[in-house]
């Protein structure tokens, strides 16, 4: 599975705490691992500030990962370029927010990625990533069922 953290997520633990809590990203992608292995799947996580890094590393996905957990950041609302990338390799997808988008400023209430995705896990802080990780391993083991 591939984890991937939009622009600013680097710098969870220190950044808006009122909003984004005192959760590191190094923690988060520690749990994801551990939950990984639990569920029986390798995760591999990245982040970027960098929309073109992103849209690199969503096109390499198609040649390694099963599925794609994404956070886009603020990247959610306006990026093309990402919304395309993701729609392009055609790999399960679940987004996943810390805050509750639709319960801060408009602007965020509207997502690019949305719309591609099998779903979108919002407002439970770390633990939605989590939720989102899991949701994405019954995903695609029922579709690998499907095929069967």
């Amino acid at each position: 599975m591939l984890i991937l953290h939009g622009p600013n997520l680097n710098l969870l633990g220190s950044r808006e705490k009122s909003i984004y809590g005192s959760t590191t990203l190094a923690e988060i992608d520690r749990a994801l691992e551990r939950r990984g292995n639990e569920l029986g799947v390798a995760v591999q996580s990245f982040q970027s500030n960098h929309e073109g890094v992103l849209v690199d590393k969503i096109q390499q996905a198609a040649g390694f990962s099963d599925g794609i957990l994404i956070n886009p950041g603020a990247l959610t609302h306006y990026s093309y370029a990402l919304r395309d990338a993701l729609a392009a390799v055609g790999l399960p997808l679940v987004e996943v927010h810390l805050s509750n988008i639709f319960a801060r400023e408009a602007f965020r209430a509207y997502s690019v990625i949305s719309p591609l995705a099998a779903g979108v896990i919002c407002g439970f802080g770390p633990h939605g990533y989590l939720l989102g990780l899991e949701a994405l391993v019954k995903i695609i083991r029922e579709k690998q069922g499907d095929q069967n």
